[in-house]
């Protein structure tokens, strides 16, 4: 497939009506949103809309020239896929202009009860090589896939080569550096799934204990990390915990820092990703407001010429433990 430089489309989360229009208010392209049940992974008390609200969400939306996206992105429950349907039926109803699905059954019930619905493959489905995402393509009629978190430039631009189908990949917000959002060492320390619960550290299994002058954070049974006087505590959670491995202490598995790939949107631009992504449905009307103003400002000097530096500090303060990273996307290992 030849790579065709396009202006890229900027893809911001919505935990509610109020935080969707913010983020169009500040230049997003487009929208993505969940019902307020279990078929989003962001199934958190007071987010998301709710059915009665969606086709109010796409008019607005669409009389606005952007679009809304609905995540109905968890992986339906043995003997009760009822609710994936339905909420594959209301979206549809709605409008919408596109659904992100991960569970096949899912998007075999929407491609053959609604041929119309443009179908994008979530994330949440790891779909990371291009025999993955050609089934997707050949087998539901997906028109864009959503890249896992784990790729590099160079891979990412092979697969834009290698598949017909739009690319979407993340620029901004919490890392996930397992299987997306089925990490098995979360569901093992506590006693949700990641991916129906909609996190990988449930609120309800967190805890804080103070040791001394020190606090420790535990996750279910098990102490993850620990916490001078003064030292900045993220939100715990096991791939981004601290353990003692041959007598040193080290983030075993990840640092706890933010994705902000902010410097690389020219370069996912001319390898042909079509969308970049903000993640953060559950972080408030504020926090998209300040990020999806950036991004806008960035995608729109890259189509000027000009650099996207000066809007690098409207980011400050944003990332998890005041601390970011690029990620896989330039892969570079301890």
């Amino acid at each position: 497939m030849s790579v065709k430089q396009q202006k890229l489309e900027l893809v911001c989360p919505a935990g509610s009506a109020a935080m969707m229009r913010a983020a169009v208010e500040a230049g997003a392209d487009s929208v993505y949103c969940g019902l307020n049940d279990e078929t989003n992974a962001r199934n958190f008390p007071g987010l998301n809309l709710d059915a009665a609200e969606l086709p109010d969400a796409v008019r607005w939306m669409h009389n606005r020239g952007a679009r809304l996206m609905l995540a109905i992105n968890t992986f339906a429950r043995a003997g009760g896929v009822a609710a994936w349907q339905e909420a594959v039926d209301t979206a549809a109803k709605a409008g919408v202009d596109a659904i992100i699905a991960a569970d096949i059954g899912v998007l075999a019930y929407a491609r053959d009860t609604w041929p119309g619905l443009r179908l994008h493959l979530s994330v949440q489905a790891a779909a990371g090589t291009a025999q993955a995402i050609g089934f997707y393509v050949q087998t539901y009629g997906i028109k864009r896939v959503v890249l896992p978190r784990v790729l590099s430039v160079e891979e990412i631009a092979k697969l834009v080569r290698a598949v017909d189908v739009e690319v979407e990949a993340f620029v901004y917000g919490g890392l996930c550096v397992m299987a997306e959002g089925r990490c098995a060492l979360s569901s093992y320390a506590t006693p949700g799934s990641p991916n129906l619960s909609g996190v990988c550290s449930p609120p309800e299994s967190v805890n804080y204990h103070q040791t001394g002058a020190s606090v420790a954070a535990r996750l279910g049974a098990f102490a993850i990390d620990r916490f001078e006087p003064g030292e900045a505590a993220g939100y715990p959670t096991l791939c981004k915990g601290r353990f003692v491995v041959d007598d040193k202490i080290s983030h075993l598995f990840e640092d706890p820092v933010s994705l902000n790939a902010m410097d690389l949107l020219e370069t996912f631009r001319k390898i042909g990703v079509a969308a970049v992504k903000i993640e953060g449905r559950q972080r408030g009307k504020a926090y998209v407001s300040r990020v999806a103003d950036a991004f806008r400002q960035s995608i729109d000097a890259i189509e000027a010429g000009q650099s996207t530096a000066p809007f690098a500090s409207l980011l400050d303060g944003l990332a998890e433990g005041q601390r970011e990273t690029a990620g896989a996307y330039r892969k570079t290992w301890r």
